[in-house]
């Protein structure tokens, strides 16, 4: 889809309809412009509370301290890598 608007003398872009419908973005919603090359890319920011309970965290690892989960998550991959 290539839909066309015009910057403001504020730099200011209006997204368009389409887009917003098509990316599911709503008021307050956040985007994020990432630039390749010579253009522009726009995604809406994940919800981090919409991901929770979608990840399998293994039995070893939960209700454990940060700093023990990081310590045995880097002996575990260090190794690996022997």
């Amino acid at each position: 889809m290539d839909v066309a608007a015009r910057v403001t003398s504020k730099g200011q872009v209006t997204v368009p309809k389409a887009v917003r419908e098509a990316l599911g973005v709503n008021d307050g919603d956040a985007l994020i412009f990432r630039v390749e090359g010579n253009r522009a890319i726009i995604t809406r920011t994940p919800d981090f509370l919409e991901l929770a309970g979608q990840l399998q965290i293994p039995a070893s690892k939960k209700n454990a301290a940060w700093d023990h989960v990081i310590k045995s998550t880097r002996v575990s991959r260090a190794a690996k890598n022997r």
